[in-house]
């Protein structure tokens, strides 16, 4: 599967950005999907995972409640509608497929998009 994530972009701390991440292929129903972040310095970091029927979903702590991973897979798409920035969720932000149930590391997905950019100022 290839992965392309978009919706990037500036935006002042309160407000919101959707990010999508467009699949190919026919089985993207068959994977499960999670979104990562890497901020300037740091390591990749989990943010959230949902499962291939989008029935279960898992956040990391620091944007649980603010942050909404879903997917429509009519549409081979995966999205991350994000609320209530904060400067300290500025990074590229990317989507990853596994064809296996949740996951957080970075090591458990085995298909990468290219990032998408969120800059979130203060």
């Amino acid at each position: 599967v290839q992965l392309q994530a978009s919706g990037g972009g500036l935006v002042q701390a309160g407000g919101s950005l959707r990010l999508s991440c467009a699949a190919s292929g026919r089985t993207f129903s068959t994977y499960s999907m999670g979104w990562f972040r890497q901020a300037p310095g740091k390591e990749r970091e989990f943010v959230a995972h949902i499962s291939w029927s989008g029935g279960h979903t898992y956040y990391a702590d620091s944007v649980k409640g603010r942050f909404t991973i879903s997917r429509d897979n009519a549409k081979n798409t995966v999205y991350l509608q994000m609320n209530s920035l904060k400067p300290e969720d500025t990074a590229v932000y990317y989507c990853a497929a596994r064809l296996r149930g949740a996951a957080m590391r970075v090591d458990e997905f085995g298909y990468w998009g290219r990032g998408t950019l969120v800059t979130v100022s203060s």
